[in-house]
């Protein structure tokens, strides 16, 4: 089973941490003697050694050229670098709007030709209506505290990712929890119309929609945070405060191990669409 996003993050810099301390030991230097030699005092490499503060690029030419390892530094200095950027705090990414992210999350799909998306809680984005998307994205912005709600503008941006939708040479998988299709995320109007599109959008030649039913017995997993792969390269998961960013094979391989267990419990085509059209009888009816 894949770690948490936030326990890989975690193992990420302690790896880092973890041959820093080897490189130390192997030296033959206590905390103190390389704190001496690196000019600052034992306790910020206690903090450094124990992943409780991430090292400089700075920091770590001075550890390895204090422990006679040298050849190490640039191989350290980009593994640490990864580490911290596996790990970015959601106000990091909307600082400049929720519509800067929708075009900077697009350059991900531009470059990719097999997409895994798999959803416990939403519609996944590249399906996405334009009402839809911006109750979702208000939802956003009142959480992050924006000074500034550009959800309007986002969503605009967010629908117009979807044309890759109809683009040769591109296969996209999507998986969503039944739930998802009854959670409702804006007015009832955008909330049909979304459902809607997903008859049209799952019969696209590229597509497959599968939706894993609320009442499959004896599952294979338990319904799991929402995860995007992109080819085998990466791993995108968003959590609350923050957005994982997965870049390694032994974890990719995971979530695409988890994907394919997640994927046998689905239904799909007319099957499918059955529980989608549930979902909208389920709408008008709450609306009667």
């Amino acid at each position: 089973m894949p770690m948490s996003p936030s326990s890989s993050a975690q193992a990420a810099r302690e790896a880092v941490a973890a041959r820093l301390r080897h490189l130390r030991k192997t030296a033959g230097l206590t905390v103190a003697d390389l704190g001496r030699q690196c000019g600052w005092n034992g306790a910020k490499t206690s903090r450094i050694e124990n992943a409780v503060t991430a090292p400089s690029a700075r920091d770590i030419r001075a550890w390895c050229e204090a422990t006679g390892s040298v050849e190490q530094t640039e191989g350290l200095v980009a593994q640490s670098l990864n580490a911290e950027a596996m790990y970015t705090e959601w106000r990091q990414h909307v600082r400049n709007g929720l519509k800067e992210l929708q075009q900077v999350t697009g350059r991900l799909f531009t470059e990719s030709k097999l997409f895994r998306v798999y959803s416990s809680t939403l519609v996944p984005g590249l399906l996405q209506t334009m009402g839809y998307a911006a109750g979702i994205l208000r939802i956003s912005a009142a959480t992050q505290g924006l000074e500034v709600d550009d959800s309007s503008a986002a969503a605009q941006a967010r629908v117009e990712r979807t044309r890759i939708l109809y683009e040769q040479g591109r296969r996209f998988l999507f998986l969503v929890e039944e739930g998802a299709l009854h959670y409702q995320l804006g007015e009832a109007d955008a909330m049909a119309a979304q459902l809607g599109h997903l008859l049209t959008v799952g019969a696209l030649p590229g597509v497959s929609l599968g939706v894993i039913p609320t009442a499959t017995k004896e599952r294979h997993q338990w319904p799991r945070e929402t995860f995007h792969v992109y080819d085998d390269k990466l791993v995108s998961v968003e959590l609350v405060t923050a957005r994982i960013r997965i870049k390694q094979p032994s974890e990719i391989e995971q979530y695409v191990k988890v994907f394919g267990q997640l994927r046998s419990m689905a239904v799909y085509g007319a099957d499918a669409r059955a529980l989608i059209v549930k979902a909208i009888d389920a709408l008008d009816q709450a609306e009667a």
